[in-house]
């Protein structure tokens, strides 16, 4: 019998030229996505057990606290970066699953500022919030994983955090502000407002639907807001007016201990302005200029020094403060303007229509901080 020759594996095939084919070929740009989250891996997998490791040198007294802080702070960047990473991916990717939940954004936020408030202490990061509880439509997990991710995005550019939840006037969609500022001393020229914890807060609102955010990046720091368009909007929207004909009304009430500065150097709008105020049942005093202000619940202001100093002076009050209620003195005597829901805005009395309007712009003003 004939011998059958060994058989041979088919050779590749090849084009016309001789070179492999096109289902041989091979490019990185169709592995991106591979790359970061092998990369991702190694780094959250690598920082997890090297603080592991730092834990037991601390536990057997072989370093300090002081230094198992100063070994873990770098590491804690690094798995942020890897944790990101990853989740990053997933959002891009489709394989977040996810329950849309009446969700109440004021506790989601609160209990993620208690998680990390350690954190921040050891930072020096002075905290401050204002969270009126607004339900949002959303995933909670999503909702979680995207209020770290803003708090991330921020810590770097300063040591003052301010935090807002509440609900927009209109459109009535629930509004998350934060503004985190430095104090003068800006952020390393490392820092980059396009870090990955923006780039998961995009690919979150992308994923998630339904949040729209905005940003704002100064030499004071960085201003943050998120709208959230699926809002459940409670039957009663919030303060559209305030009733002034009812004397024993609740809002009267929950003025008490409420104290209003007036700044003006004429004597005469000071006098008015106290007098008006009296008649509403709230205390007040006055100064000439800003020099002499101190921090009050309201600022009455004489338009006629809204200068720069006033400017300065407003600054640095919102610095101290995430919101601010001012009324403006205005050189028309019949002039009466409700303040908008603007950080900015400000309402205006007439010099001659004090005693008549004054009280309803400062009550105004004042619930709307409530």
């Amino acid at each position: 019998m004939q011998s059958t020759p060994p058989s041979k594996a088919n050779p590749a095939p090849v084009n016309k030229a001789g070179a492999p084919a096109a289902a041989d070929s091979w490019s990185l740009d169709e592995h991106w996505q591979d790359l970061v989250m092998a990369l991702a891996d190694q780094f959250t997998e690598s920082v997890s057990n090297l603080q592991g490791q730092l834990d037991q040198l601390l536990a057997k007294g072989r370093i300090t606290k002081l230094e198992h802080r100063a070994l873990n702070a770098p590491a804690e960047r690094i798995k942020l970066a890897g944790v990101s990473a990853q989740q990053i991916h997933r959002f891009y990717g489709g394989r977040i699953r996810q329950s849309h939940e009446k969700v109440n954004m004021a506790d989601l936020v609160e209990g993620v500022l208690q998680e990390r408030k350690q954190e921040l202490g050891i930072l020096g990061i002075a905290l401050r919030r204002k969270l009126k509880p607004v339900e949002v439509l959303i995933d909670p997990t999503v909702a979680h994983t995207f209020a770290n991710a803003v708090l991330d995005w921020g810590l770097p550019f300063g040591n003052r955090i301010d935090m807002r939840l509440d609900l927009n006037n209109w459109p009535q969609h629930a509004r998350l502000q934060m503004r985190v500022a430095n104090d003068g001393a800006p952020p390393s020229s490392s820092t980059s407002s396009d870090s990955l914890s923006w780039m998961l807060i995009r690919q979150i609102a992308a994923a998630a639907g339904g949040i729209e955010v905005d940003r704002d990046v100064t030499a004071d720091g960085v201003n943050f807001t998120a709208m959230f368009t699926r809002t459940v909007v409670q039957a009663v929207d919030g303060i559209s007016a305030v009733d002034l004909s009812d004397e024993h009304s609740s809002m009267f009430k929950s003025l008490s201990g409420t104290y209003v500065l007036t700044i003006s150097p004429s004597l005469q709008i000071r006098a008015d302005v106290r007098d008006a105020l009296r008649e509403i049942g709230i205390s007040s005093d006055s100064v000439v200029d800003f020099s002499q202000a101190r921090m009050p619940n309201l600022i009455v202001v004489d338009s006629e020094i809204k200068d720069d100093d006033f400017d300065q002076f407003r600054d640095d009050l919102l610095r101290e403060v995430f919101e601010f209620p001012f009324v403006e003195i205005s050189p028309d005597d019949s002039s009466f303007d409700m303040s908008g829901f603007g950080e900015f805005s400000m309402a205006k009395v007439g010099r001659g229509n004090i005693r008549e309007a004054l009280g309803t712009a400062v009550m105004f003003e004042l619930a709307k901080m409530m």
